[in-house]
């Protein structure tokens, strides 16, 4: 505004000189004295902007230096995740802790308890709860071995227990298509074993994949975790269908078998 007000000033006294050419030069010299001061007065505001811009720069450098040797706040989040707003750790929120009689458990946040009881000595069932084929059983029943190796091997054990795989059903004549045998509508493949000590005691671990003619969910992944304690036999069985395994069901599942343990 002080700039706009010298031109102001030196144009109305351009024009008062072009009317008048008998104003004499102290005249002149004392109407320029006064767009000049005006000039000086603009200047000093530029330098008080100056001012007032180094001060805010300078409040800038030191809030920027503060940042810089501050400590980061757990409340900080990285781009595209969500903020840790009171500081503390996050928790898995994907499992609950279940303790049962002489076993624990992680079990999906999200699956039910059911009162189904599908096998000899169930003690435990919880389903999910959009999709009842995706399971996890416990079961408990006495034995006379004091370890799981006495059983055998994994697979000589699995043959043992091979209601956990489900009966079949149909008896007619069929003929050998799909991969399935002759008069079979059912089969079962091991896909892996695994043998591991746990507080001392050996744990077996078998995963298998079974299949039914009728190609319900492309088949089941079924994880069996077995051991011994104190004449009990222990038996975890997570399983989940084919299609919903390859769709994120089988960290669920695995997660809960290899969490199995006895107390």
């Amino acid at each position: 505004m002080a700039y706009s007000a010298c031109f102001l000033h030196q144009s109305a006294l351009a024009s008062s000189a072009a009317r008048s050419s008998s104003s004499n030069s102290s005249q002149r010299h004392l109407s320029l004295s006064k767009p000049i001061q005006i000039v000086c007065k603009a200047q000093q505001h530029h330098e008080e902007d100056n001012s007032a811009v180094s001060r805010r720069l300078a409040l800038t450098l030191l809030v920027g230096a503060a940042a810089v040797g501050s400590k980061v706040s757990p409340a900080d989040a990285a781009y595209g995740e969500a903020a840790n707003v009171f500081g503390k750790p996050k928790k898995n929120t994907d499992f609950t802790a279940y303790s049962g009689d002489g076993f624990i458990v992680q079990v999906p946040a999200k699956w039910n308890p059911s009162r189904e009881v599908e096998y000899p000595g169930q003690v435990l069932r919880y389903e999910d709860n959009f999709d009842a084929t995706s399971n996890l059983n416990v079961m408990v029943t006495p034995t006379d071995k004091k370890s799981i190796t006495d059983y055998g091997s994994p697979e000589e054990f699995l043959s043992q227990v091979n209601y956990l795989l489900g009966k079949q059903a149909y008896f007619g004549e069929t003929a050998s298509e799909g991969g399935f045998d002759n008069n079979a509508v059912a089969t079962a493949n091991i896909l892996d074993t695994n043998i591991q000590d746990v507080g001392g005691k050996p744990y077996y671990y078998l995963s298998v994949l079974t299949r039914t003619a009728d190609g319900d969910e492309g088949g089941k992944h079924q994880l069996i975790t077995a051991t011994v304690n104190g004449g009990k036999l222990y038996i975890c069985k997570a399983q989940a269908g084919d299609k919903r395994w390859f769709k994120g069901a089988n960290k669920f599942v695995e997660k809960a078998a290899t969490s199995f343990s006895v107390a």
